[in-house]
């Protein structure tokens, strides 16, 4: 009997596997209004998505993709109107939440562990709070459930009118200035090593189209309309909401110790609503800290979401046996 022979093709299967399973899988998904999503998807395991903030993409979750991928299938996608995506309309209305189901349904995941960061954070409160069942742990950073008027409020004539100031508004000032200040603002709420994000994060920005300051967007969080269902029914889901030490910009910091003052740090809002909530924060980082501290970020969601198996799909397997 050959063993070289019998053991070389087990080799090969095993080796492919492994390759397979480091690969990274990227395309669009057709969304509602003609839209398409780009998304990315790598490893396996429990699924594990990751939601962007506010004028950034996939790319701010660089320091986590492939970090997570060796424990998780770990997907990200860009938002509507962000990255590859497509650009949002003043006239269709959707929301991040339906893009996000539409995500998940079209890659057959049922249920996974959701992580999203500041207006990610946000779209993640909105499913936690419409849509429980399809998570199995959810992580908040740097945001959470926003109780601003949804899309059962759409813009009136009053708001419009307000809008177009604005818009006018900055353009008169420039969008480039705009940006500037914006990147200014999300690095310095940061630590000691705020500095890090800097490139990183001039490149995201510097690439966003800046759509949304300059339109008149639709209701695309479900905000209030989310938060009045959340207020009944307290999701049992498991929740982790974590905030960075410096949360405040150094100029607010500045301004406090002058007036002989110490920042009061308040549990969120949320936590009086989740009976599985848990509330974490990270020390000498801000409102990115993911990607100013992703060895402090990477180490808290891995061991939450590792804590946090899918109980249903266990159940299922058990079943099955």
């Amino acid at each position: 009997m050959n063993i070289g022979k019998n053991i070389l093709p087990v080799l090969l299967i095993l080796v492919s596997t492994v390759a397979a399973a480091k690969k990274t899988h990227c395309g669009y998904i057709p969304a509602s209004g003609g839209a398409s999503l780009y998304y990315e998807d790598r490893g396996e395991g429990e699924p594990v998505i990751l939601l962007h903030g506010h004028s950034l993409d996939t790319r701010m979750w660089d320091k986590q993709f492939r970090a997570f991928s060796k424990h998780h299938r770990v997907i990200r996608f860009d938002f509507r109107g962000y990255g590859r995506s497509s650009e949002q309309t003043e006239t269709f209305q959707f929301t991040h939440m339906e893009d996000l189901i539409t995500v998940m349904d079209s890659l057959h995941i049922e249920r996974a562990h959701i992580v999203g960061l500041s207006m990610g954070a946000f779209v993640a409160s909105d499913l936690l709070a419409l849509h429980p069942e399809r998570i199995i742990s959810c992580v908040l950073a740097s945001g959470g459930l926003k109780t601003y008027k949804g899309p059962s409020q759409p813009m009136d004539d009053e708001e419009k009118a307000r809008r177009d100031k604005e818009i006018a508004s900055l353009k008169a000032s420039g969008v480039e200035k705009m940006k500037r200040d914006w990147i200014e603002a999300l690095i310095s709420s940061g630590g000691s090593k705020r500095e890090s994000m800097r490139k990183d994060l001039t490149t995201m920005v510097g690439d966003w189209t800046a759509w949304q300051p300059l339109h008149k967007e639709v209701r695309v969080i479900m905000a209030k309309d989310a938060a009045e269902v959340f207020y009944k029914t307290k999701p049992a889901v498991p929740t982790l909401i974590i905030d960075g030490d410096n949360k405040m910009t150094i100029a607010q910091a500045e301004q406090m110790k002058a007036r002989g003052e110490t920042p009061e740090r308040k549990e969120p809002f949320m936590m009086k609503y989740l009976p599985n909530g848990r509330y974490l924060v990270l020390p000498d980082c801000g409102h990115m800290m993911n990607m100013e501290r992703p060895e402090l970020f990477n180490k808290a969601v891995l061991e939450f979401i590792g804590a946090h198996p899918d109980e249903k799909q266990a159940l299922s397997t058990r079943k099955k046996k």
